[in-house]
């Protein structure tokens, strides 16, 4: 019965003023699982993981592309699935317009503005506004150049609407999709060559026509010197941002390669835009009949038979 009696319930105080009054023994401390560990004063807890994610660009965006196809797991046949394409908020368009007219060197378009969350919206329609822009800038053009001749009869031109949308869709889907396959193909031949979707694609080549729809604006006053300063100007911008985005993406491949890839895409740009003031602006001098002169004619015919 003795050995009963030495099992005995004891009370313990604090575990550090039981280890104070016996520093060698030894004691074993049971945590709440339900408790979280408090970090230690003077820690700069994650500064570490953020720098790292400054320098190598592995922030929140990397994220949103590998949940991409959790974001977009609705069929392609369904509106829900296209309707992500224009989840995007006025903010954004606004951010990446000023992205678009104002590139920073030495900074990814795509990784600083549209890999979080690219969108159709904004290249929609900016694709239409400049539709719209080139074709009634064009026609005023023609106008005004005509303007105060006695044989210039004004008629609107509204086939230069649906020539002006077949030319700037056709380019904002036709180009980013060779470029896209493009891509895909030396990214099969080379391993390090960083790859964007096609969507971003679109993305940044919607973006880089915002600086023509002002341009195709200003592109009304009738003088050729003023018109070719405005479309190196406006060449310049846009054709640095889509340089600056896919220069990285190609310059891990073969340095000819590289070169011509970048090359061609500004050939590209640089063809839409002089091809555009060529045709819609630089109307070939032609004298318009009267609308009297139909009836005249008539008269004439009639009175000779």
């Amino acid at each position: 019965m003795a050995a009963v009696d030495d099992l005995q319930f004891e009370e313990f105080g604090d575990a550090a003023t039981s280890l104070a009054a016996s520093p060698d023994e030894t004691t074993i401390s049971i945590e709440d699982p339900s408790e979280t560990p408090k970090p230690q004063p003077g820690t700069p807890r994650g500064s570490r993981r953020e720098e790292d994610d400054e320098l190598l660009g592995n922030d929140d965006s990397d994220k949103t592309e590998l949940l991409a196809g959790q974001k977009k797991s609705s069929p392609f046949w369904t509106f829900e699935y296209y309707q992500t394409f224009f989840d995007v908020d006025t903010y954004q368009v606004f951010d990446r317009i000023k992205g678009s007219l104002l590139p920073i060197p030495g900074k990814n378009f795509v990784r600083l503005y549209i890999r979080s969350n690219p969108d159709l919206y904004g290249p929609f329609w900016i694709c239409a506004t400049l539709v719209f822009a080139i074709a009634i800038s064009g026609n005023l053009s023609n106008f005004l150049i005509h303007l105060g001749e006695k044989t210039y009869h004004y008629v609107p031109e509204f086939r230069k609407v649906s020539i002006a949308a077949t030319v700037i869709y056709a380019y904002a889907w036709l180009v980013p999709l060779a470029l896209w396959g493009f891509l895909m193909w030396r990214n099969s031949k080379v391993m390090n060559i960083v790859s964007y979707s096609f969507l971003e694609i679109v993305c940044v080549y919607g973006y880089s026509l915002f600086i023509y729809i002002p341009t195709a604006i200003l592109w009304i006053i009738p003088q050729k010197a003023v018109r070719w300063i405005l479309v190196v100007i406006a060449l310049s911008i846009s054709g640095s941002v889509l340089a600056m985005t896919f220069w990285p993406a190609v310059r891990e491949d073969h340095r000819r390669v590289a070169v011509a890839t970048v090359v061609t895409i500004v050939l590209l740009h640089t063809l839409l835009s002089v091809g555009c003031l060529a045709y819609f602006f630089d109307a070939p001098e032609m004298d318009h009949l009267p609308p009297t002169a139909a009836p005249n004619l008539t008269v004439a015919t009639a009175k000779s038979s």
